[in-house]
């Protein structure tokens, strides 16, 4: 593993999110961005192995490597988990950690990227056009060709020659064995396996990472939507920071709500009950679980104009009169850790009994008493009225 070049900003208690740039690129990429992200998280920008400020080890490179590097960084930084955000080369490294170290990932974004970039001659041709020079300069121009439109070109000069030197000053070696890692790299077959909640952007005039390339992302992972910037080419970070900044905030302060949520879930459910649905959660149910605990949790009970008693009440009697038997009984186990006893769970769903009839009040009755009784035998003070 490289001991990968970076920079840290934000607040040091804020949660992490590790930008990823492309190919060519130094972590100056992300400047545009990271005014309005340090405001909320704690970003950690790097240089891939073989740009900018990090070491240039012997090739050849595998994307293995590349996002072993960066769970060593995490490893350094005392940091267990991350917001991933990568773009091109980064969104592949984001990519391959989300996909074989999803423990590590909380949030992806994945800008003007793929899972597949062919054909592999592109790449083996332009690391052997780099290597022959001894320069990356070689390529330079054709590679910032594709990274901004031609109308971006013609009013941003001096940026479009700022990103060319970025290029040209990238290590030779270096740059070559990441065309490697481009080429020998095919993560299509494990997309279905990514859980984390993924944005997938992309530029509507992207030749590097076409359009269709994001489309592909966004329907191989579960939990991915797609946004497409237009007229923009393949470093859209650059060419459209605003809209681009506004959709990686959208994305990643949705976290926020889901670790609010997560909290009051676990407040009220308890951590036996959410550890063992989050040990449950598939590719197929991330989607729904990701869901829940935002909305539910993080907006619906995290609002101030109830208290959690009052809460529990109203739940108790809704799940009691739709008949949802199963929630009935979680509720209820929440309803005694928000502070009700006994009797007053037994008042909610007589009242329930008048306003949602007889039979489904009878049913919960059951329910209930099932409950009660198990949390009784496992503490009976847990019942006692103590308001």
């Amino acid at each position: 593993m490289t001991a990968l070049h970076h920079v840290v900003a934000g607040p040091a208690d804020a949660p992490v999110v590790v930008l990823g740039g492309s190919l060519g690129s130094t972590l100056a990429m992300w400047e545009p961005q990271l005014p309005a992200l340090a405001e909320r998280f704690r970003v950690v920008r790097y240089d891939h192995r073989g740009h900018g400020q990090s070491p240039v080890p012997p090739g050849p490179y595998e994307l293995a490597d590349l996002g072993a590097d960066v769970l060593a960084l995490l490893d350094r930084l005392g940091v267990e988990r991350a917001h991933h955000v990568g773009l091109s080369l980064g969104g592949m490294v984001a990519l391959w950690l989300a996909e074989h170290a999803p423990e590590r990932v909380d949030r992806l974004a994945l800008l003007c990227t793929s899972a597949q970039l062919g054909p592999a001659q592109r790449w083996i041709d332009r690391a052997a056009a780099v290597l022959a020079a001894g320069d990356v300069g070689a390529v330079a121009d054709a590679v910032v060709a594709g990274w901004f439109t031609a109308g971006f070109a013609a009013r941003e000069p001096a940026r479009v020659a700022a990103a060319r030197a970025m290029v040209a000053g990238t290590p030779p070696d270096g740059y070559a064995a990441c065309c490697g890692a481009i080429e020998r790299m095919d993560l299509t077959g494990d997309l279905a396996t990514v859980t984390a909640p993924t944005l997938v952007i992309a530029g509507a005039e992207d030749p590097a990472a076409p359009l269709p390339h994001a489309e592909r992302l966004a329907a191989g992972i579960p939990s991915a939507r797609l946004a497409v910037v237009p007229d923009a080419a393949h470093l859209a970070s650059l060419e459209h920071p605003a809209a681009v900044t506004a959709l990686l905030l959208d994305h990643l302060v949705g976290a926020g709500v889901h670790d609010a949520g997560m909290a009051v879930r676990r407040a009220v459910l308890g951590d036996a009950h959410v550890d063992r649905a989050v040990a449950a959660t598939t590719p197929f149910t991330a989607p729904f679980q990701d869901f829940i605990t935002r909305y539910a949790w993080g907006d619906v009970w995290s609002r101030p104009g109830l208290d959690r008693r009052t809460r529990s009440c109203l739940t108790l009697a809704l799940l009691a009169g739709l008949g949802h038997e199963n929630e009935l009984a979680l509720h209820v186990r929440a309803a005694v850790r928000n502070g009700l006893s006994a009797e007053e769970i037994g008042e909610v769903l007589l009242h329930t009994a008048i306003y949602a009839g007889v039979p489904a009040a009878n049913t919960a009755f059951a329910v209930a008493q099932r409950v009660l009784d198990e949390i009784a035998a496992e503490n009976p003070a847990t019942l006692h009225r103590d308001h």
